[in-house]
């Protein structure tokens, strides 16, 4: 897992709009059980039930994340088009180096329900790096995203600034964290222009910071 950028530059992979989202709906129990030990096969049953179309575009925006990890500026600049479309001149190379690409899930209450970790788990491996919701339905849903180095977003009720597919681009997001900001600057990329929008975070503790800063718990253990 990587450490939190400087930046991110995040498309939306799901976007749940059900009042109450459980653990269950995010991976289910029944068909997963003999997978709790492989990360990789049971993150293919995330949300099967509830939006099956999920793994694939997350995957597809994890592939710009590996190409970016590996130096390959062709790829990654594919993503980071979106961003130079929209008036961002930094070039792709410094992009490279400061902006984080992955994919993020909207739900309105999610995580209520059983306290399973993977539901959380299961996303950070298929690339999520946040979760953007009006409240978390159990503080463990949260803490669990916080341990896999996922940002715990919420948004205001009202109408979403964003849709499925959109991209967003979050700046100074290690910044914020960093210096301990509830509320965080957001962008959503439509149009070929930027769009602000405001992100809000709850109090998070010291040890809650250095572990999204690390990128997730096993790294900060390590650390």
């Amino acid at each position: 897992m990587e450490p939190l950028k400087e930046n991110l530059l995040l498309q939306v992979s799901s976007v749940i709009r059900d009042e109450v989202t459980t653990t269950d709906e995010l991976i289910p129990s029944g068909e997963t059980a003999s997978y709790r030990s492989n990360p990789y096969k049971i993150s293919e049953f995330t949300l099967i039930r509830k939006d099956p179309k999920y793994v694939g575009r997350a995957k597809a925006a994890q592939e710009y994340e590996k190409a970016r990890l590996a130096g390959d500026s062709a790829k990654a600049g594919e993503f980071y088009q979106v961003l130079q479309a929209a008036g961002i001149t930094t070039p792709v190379e410094e992009l490279m180096q400061t902006t984080g690409i992955g994919s993020v899930l909207y739900a309105k209450r999610p995580g209520d329900g059983s306290a399973r970790e993977y539901a959380a788990s299961c996303q950070k491996v298929l690339g999520g790096l946040a979760d953007i919701c009006i409240e978390y339905a159990t503080k463990r849903y949260r803490s669990n995203c916080v341990n896999w180095g996922m940002l715990p977003f919420i948004i205001g009720k009202g109408d979403l600034p964003f849709e499925n597919l959109d991209y967003l681009f979050i700046p100074e997001i290690r910044k914020a964290v960093e210096d301990k900001q509830s509320e965080i600057q957001a962008y959503a990329v439509k149009d070929g222009a930027l769009k602000p929008f405001s992100l809000h975070m709850d109090a998070l503790t010291d040890d809650e910071r250095e572990i999204i800063l690390k990128g997730c718990l096993i790294n900060y253990y390590r650390g």
